[in-house]
């Protein structure tokens, strides 16, 4: 059987950031922010080149280690078979390790560049197929489902298979998120957390999940009672005290504030410029305050020459 053709020219694929968990929906909420990788891919003759610029371009590996060769690779085994040489170029924003979807957007980029190079790849990797690969990959779908989808996005797994859905969060919602200086590995927030819980905190836990999907899409006044979590951030909270206790003085203030994903980015969710002007001030002089629009459009192929900051203030949607 013949394996797949490929394009050739180069495809340039761009991801949005993500905040996962959003306090009580704890691997399962997801929400695109509009803080962007791009990523320009093209089938080569032979082997492998990898030039990475921005975030990790000290750190990260350049052969076939790297996330998101790995997941190209992933990806075109399902697609029919690999090119004989591919040449990769990550222009990358979304900072690492602080909990912000950088793997996942990773992983999302790698899978959506494998389809947009292979000949007829969009039929062969829907939609569905592409998330659950992205699934497999990282490990749990929250991200990915986000990364993918674009907006506030809801994610289970069915039978052990990946869905989401993705919903528009409120246009009055300015989302700020404090990025510290240090990261954290998932694997050390997650090993926080206990194996069991009260059965009154899950109880909880279930309730504010409800309450946040009608928060964030129609009614954000309600956000600060619907971003309460008794399940994962208080027992991570030793290995990011700073980034708790900035969410704690936060939503002293009324403003409804989470940590983004496994941390220790601090996510404040608060209506108008007035209020994220006044997150910024409440964080002090240690935090830098970054307001973000939200992303409505999720993982996409854009044109080569497109020029851009790789940053939005405003909804794409």
């Amino acid at each position: 059987m013949a394996g797949p053709a490929f394009r050739a020219a180069a495809v340039r694929v761009r991801v949005p950031a993500t905040s996962a968990n959003l306090g009580p929906g704890y691997d399962a909420f997801g929400l695109a922010l509009g803080l962007y990788d791009d990523v320009v891919v093209r089938v080569a003759d032979s082997g492998l080149h990898v030039d990475i610029a921005g975030e990790g371009e000290n750190t990260l590996p350049r052969d076939e280690s790297h996330l998101l060769v790995r997941s190209l690779r992933t990806a075109f085994d399902l697609l029919g078979g690999q090119p004989r040489g591919l040449e990769v170029v990550c222009a990358n924003r979304i900072p690492h390790g602080r909990g912000l979807g950088s793997s996942s957007a990773a992983i999302c980029a790698g899978i959506m560049a494998a389809r947009a190079v292979t000949t007829g790849g969009e039929a062969r990797l829907d939609e569905t197929a592409m998330l659950e690969l992205a699934t497999e990959i990282e490990g749990h779908p929250d991200n990915v489902a986000a990364c993918l989808l674009g907006g506030f996005t809801l994610a289970w797994t069915d039978g052990g298979a990946a869905r989401a859905i993705s919903m528009e969060p409120s246009e009055s919602i300015v989302p700020v998120v404090f990025v510290p200086g240090k990261p954290l590995l998932t694997e050390t927030a997650r090993g926080l957390i206990p194996q069991t819980v009260p059965h009154v905190d899950a109880a909880f836990n279930a309730g504010r999940s409800g309450l946040l999907v009608e928060a964030l899409t129609r009614r954000p006044e309600l956000l600060l009672p619907a971003t309460e979590d008794r399940l994962h951030q208080e027992y991570r909270a030793p290995a990011m005290t700073e980034s708790v206790e900035l969410v704690h003085r936060l939503r002293a203030d009324g403003i409804p504030a989470v940590i983004s994903g496994a941390g220790p980015t601090v996510l404040a969710l608060p209506e108008g410029g007035g209020a994220a002007e006044k997150a910024a001030r409440l964080a002090g002089d240690g935090w830098a305050a970054n307001p973000l629009g939200f992303d409505g459009q999720g993982a996409s192929v854009l044109p080569l020459g497109a020029a851009d900051s790789g940053v939005t203030g405003s909804t794409t949607r």
